[in-house]
């Protein structure tokens, strides 16, 4: 099994921050706007892109002191069964993102090309907690073909 991981600062108090990870409305405004369910533990959310697809998600952790958890239910299936988690650390002026896609069951193609807009919408999940305004899907980053 590999792993994505990434690490991001963000310029914000940790309660901003975690209302952007574990709130539909949150992660609306910088992962995609076709976002749609229920935060709470056991609910389920749902991210589309379009005519790319999506993926449901099951919370399984929810703590308002820095910590969200989901495992794919639907969606390609490299990433069904894999999980998603966002740990919030508050340092100095910073919250600290670590954020890790976990239990890939090998590192191919469309993995890395998922690292590569996990960080994109990282940077509009920063972008929009420090000004208010990010980047979500259909307004995304384009990085290739595939988008």
């Amino acid at each position: 099994m590999v792993d994505i991981l990434h690490r991001v600062g963000v310029v914000a108090p940790l309660d901003d921050v975690y209302r952007a990870v574990a709130t539909p409305e949150g992660l609306a405004a910088w992962w995609t706007t076709d976002t749609v369910g229920t935060s709470e533990v056991g609910g389920q959310l749902a991210f589309r892109f379009g005519d790319a697809g999506g993926f449901d998600m099951e919370v399984l952790e929810r703590d308002p002191t820095g910590h969200v958890r989901w495992r794919v239910t639907d969606g390609p299936q490299e990433w069904v069964g894999t999980e998603i988690d966002w740990r919030l650390d508050r340092r100095g002026d910073y919250t600290i993102v670590l954020f890790s896609h976990e239990g890939w069951r090998e590192p191919g193609e469309f993995m890395h090309h998922c690292g590569t807009k996990w960080a994109t919408f990282l940077m509009s999940l920063k972008e929009l907690v420090e000004t208010g305004r990010g980047r979500p899907a259909p307004d995304d980053v384009r990085i290739s073909d595939w988008h």
